[in-house]
């Protein structure tokens, strides 16, 4: 058998080395249109910014390597233009000509390639990519040559990997994102906080807005945004997104949607003998069942394993199991993290859900060293199903987010978190770990133990209830809600009286700094006849989710001129 795979790095070369460990006798030739066939594009920002030195250990694998331990016919500088399904042969462009090459089995792993939006001076010269070796080794001459002032456009994980990376590096750095808030599939509450740090690394971050040209200097370019400002650049570093590179299968009549090839649950496309993978495949996702591409590495990997096995052993293949979308980036000192749909993959499919915030620490709290992770949960309106989860903090959000992924693929409710026997000592989490508390916040608010409220609601609770803080003196007094009324939870049982005579007949809404203390309080209320809520996720969500207007809108209190101030 003749196996010809179409592009290498994640996706195409797991399904060539799995065949080869499956059939010895196959003839198997990948055909890589760059130089380099096998590379750890996920490390390309730390290569720019000094993390990873040498450029060479981000070749994973090359074709002497392939052809030594695996016997893999590996061409680079072949450019597949065209297929022929009829006669199974593909054509490629190379150094030599064009050359056609026969198959008896085809895998298609193309890859995506960057969105280039309508940006009068796109072409410019200092315009460059993150995508590949050559990118990194070439962004990291520029900086190693002088450059002072870059523009990042696009806030998702490689556009705020490089932007750390040049940040790192002493570069005047902004970021510029269309999007409400950097990392769009990051929930606000959760975004804020990185771009908190973003901030606090000297990045400038501009969102909400898209730039419209660049104006070519001798010098420097200068980056024109929709709202007029003018950014000088010497590094202008384009990730605004991907698009699936399927022009010339497409042509060939393969089934595509919106650009991105229709395979079935073994990655067979329409064609027969044709498979694909990888980022250029539509993928069904486990969680909302809505059909788009996931360009995701690992992803691309066990589907490329899986691609051959259906190959080589035809009818015992597992099927390509539905992506999660679990990912994770880093920011400075921050991981943010997430896995299955947010709000808006919710929203879109018509999913009910109800959301919970938490910020446990990653440790033990009496350990040295303990930090708050923040943690965002979506659960079904029914039956609790975990549906989505994301985190940002200093230390412990992977652990907590693989697995919640784990979680989400199981198929388990949030209840069922409280039950999950996970590693406890003092260092590294706690004897109720904040997974576990998540099932327990699930729990309470599936069987009405308790009820929230949402920052996003805060207009139309201040209009329409008595807000109740529940923190102490001092904490109120650091920012509050103007006309809440302040007894800290420990008091509650013994003012109810001032809280029925403040609230007269409206509803009562409570807060804390977290959600603990307040949902202590809902309790004692909701015992004694209220109608009451506890805010998710207490202040410190709701300073997250009104970000920069959070100064404005909370009162404080000024000792030094004994005034309420806003």
């Amino acid at each position: 058998m003749r196996l010809v795979v179409v592009g290498g790095v994640a996706g195409g070369m797991s399904a060539a080395a799995r065949a080869r460990r499956l059939d010895e006798s196959a003839e198997i030739i990948v055909l890589e249109r760059g130089e380099h066939v096998s590379f750890a594009n996920c490390g390309l920002p730390y290569h720019v910014g000094g993390e990873i030195v040498d450029a060479d250990k981000l070749l994973v694998q090359t074709p002497a390597s392939l052809k030594a331990a695996l016997n893999l016919d590996v061409r680079t500088g072949h450019d597949v233009t065209a297929i022929d399904t009829g006669r199974r042969v593909v054509k490629a462009r190379t150094a030599d000509g064009e050359q056609e090459i026969g198959y008896d089995a085809l895998v298609l792993s193309p890859g995506a390639k960057a969105i280039r939006p309508d940006i009068e001076g796109l072409d410019s010269p200092r315009v460059t990519t993150l995508r590949t070796v050559d990118d990194a080794v070439s962004m990291k001459s520029s900086v190693d040559d002088g450059a002072r002032r870059a523009v990042v456009l696009g806030a998702g994980f490689i556009g705020l990997e490089a932007a750390e990376a040049l940040a790192i590096r002493g570069l005047e750095t902004t970021v510029v994102e269309l999007a409400p808030h950097v990392l769009p599939p990051l929930e606000a509450e959760l975004a804020y906080l990185v771009t908190q740090e973003l901030r606090a690394m000297g990045i400038t971050v501009r969102d909400g807005v898209a730039a419209t040209a660049i104006e070519r200097g001798a010098d420097e370019d200068v980056v024109v945004l929709g709202d007029g400002t003018r950014i000088p650049a010497d590094l202008i570093v384009l990730s605004v997104g991907v698009r699936p590179d399927t022009a010339p299968f497409e042509a060939a009549g393969i089934e595509c949607e919106r650009g991105a090839i229709v395979v079935d649950e073994h990655g067979r496309t329409s064609a027969p003998g044709v498979w694909a993978v990888g980022d250029a495949v539509v993928s069904t996702d486990a969680v909302t069942g809505i059909r788009r591409p996931v360009p995701l590495a690992g992803p691309a990997n066990r589907a490329g394993r899986l691609v051959a096995d259906d190959i080589v052993r035809p009818g015992s293949a597992r099927p390509i199991p539905t992506p999660v979308g679990t990912a994770i980036v880093r920011v400075g000192s921050l991981t943010a993290a997430m896995t299955g749909a947010n709000r808006v993959a919710l929203d879109s499919a018509g999913i009910g859900y109800r959301t919970l915030h938490l910020h446990p620490n990653q440790h033990a709290g009496y350990f040295p060293g303990a930090s708050q992770v923040r943690l965002v949960l979506h659960i079904a309106a029914g039956d609790g199903r975990l549906l989505g989860a994301q985190a940002v903090g200093l230390d412990g959000v992977d652990k907590r987010i693989d697995v919640l992924a784990t979680a989400i693929r199981a198929g388990m409710t949030a209840p069922e978190l409280i039950d999950l026997d996970l590693a406890y000592s003092p260092p590294y989490g706690q004897a109720k770990d904040g997974v576990n508390l998540a099932g327990m916040v699930a729990a309470n608010v599936l069987d009405d133990t308790l009820r929230l409220w949402y920052a996003e609601d805060l207009d139309d609770v201040g209009a329409e209830a008595l807000i109740l803080d529940a923190r102490s003196v001092q904490e109120y007094e650091t920012g509050h809600i103007p006309g809440s009324l302040n007894i800290a939870h420990t008091e509650l049982r013994d003012r109810l009286d001032e809280v029925r005579e403040a609230a007269a007949g409206r509803p009562v809404r409570v807060l804390c700094a977290s959600g603990v203390r307040s949902a202590i309080a809902h309790r004692v209320l909701t015992q004694s006849g209220f109608d009451s809520a506890s805010l998710s996720g207490g202040i410190l969500t709701l300073k997250a989710a009104l970000g920069d207007r959070a100064d404005s809108v909370l009162t404080k209190y000024d000792r030094a001129d004994t005034v309420l101030t806003k």
